[in-house]
């Protein structure tokens, strides 16, 4: 089944909550990057304090004459030293890592029999630092009203009973031989042992 309260009361995650988690915590961790354009990240990568995954896959280490073409919020595009975009460089790097993790989700998904598909949300989707900062944008990319945007949020974001909800899995199971609902069980323990041995006696 795909009826998401059927799926919650056998103590299961459905796939439309997970998708409102990603959103969250995916445009929570693009903040973390800082401003698409940075004086900051230009100094720091001058003086080799910050750097592009896989720098060394790179011929030019200088970036002194390179540019980066910008998109800005009122639909246009500006060109601006790839120094100053070094945060946005590494954000894009960021996401691109990310959809390799979310295409082996989505096999494994479809290889169960659904036809639901996590996406990311759009790298402009409820940023609170930098050009897109408190822009009305959707997890699609789209630009859309303000007071549309705030009253669609809930519905790309966990609730509070989505919290509570994903809260309550979080049992402790202490028994040996046991695993919680909420952790996948591993497929060896540790040093190759098997996962039911004995590891620490209680005497």
């Amino acid at each position: 089944t795909e009826d998401p309260a059927r799926i919650r009361a056998h103590g299961a995650v459905d796939l439309p909550l997970l998708q409102r988690y990603l959103n969250f915590w995916c445009s929570s961790s693009l903040d973390l990057f800082g401003s698409e354009i940075s004086s900051n990240s230009a100094a720091n990568f001058a003086n080799g304090l910050k750097g592009r995954p896989d720098e060394s896959q790179y011929e030019d280490h200088v970036l002194r004459n390179a540019t980066f073409r910008m998109p800005q919020p009122d639909g246009t595009a500006e060109d601006v030293p790839m120094l100053n975009a070094i945060n946005e460089l590494m954000r894009e790097s960021y996401l691109k890592d990310c959809e390799i993790g979310l295409k082996r989700w989505n096999r494994t998904i479809e290889r169960s029999g659904h036809s639901f598909r996590l996406s990311l949300p759009s790298p402009h989707f409820r940023r609170s630092i930098g050009l897109w900062a408190g822009q009305p944008v959707t997890p699609e990319g789209n630009v859309i009203p303000r007071e549309e945007y705030d009253k669609r949020l809930p519905e790309w974001i966990p609730s509070e009973s989505d919290r509570a909800f994903v809260h309550s899995l979080m049992q402790r199971v202490a028994e040996p031989g046991k695993m919680a609902a909420w952790i996948a069980p591993p497929e060896r323990g540790i040093n190759n042992l098997p996962v039911e041995y004995e590891y620490v006696k209680l005497h």
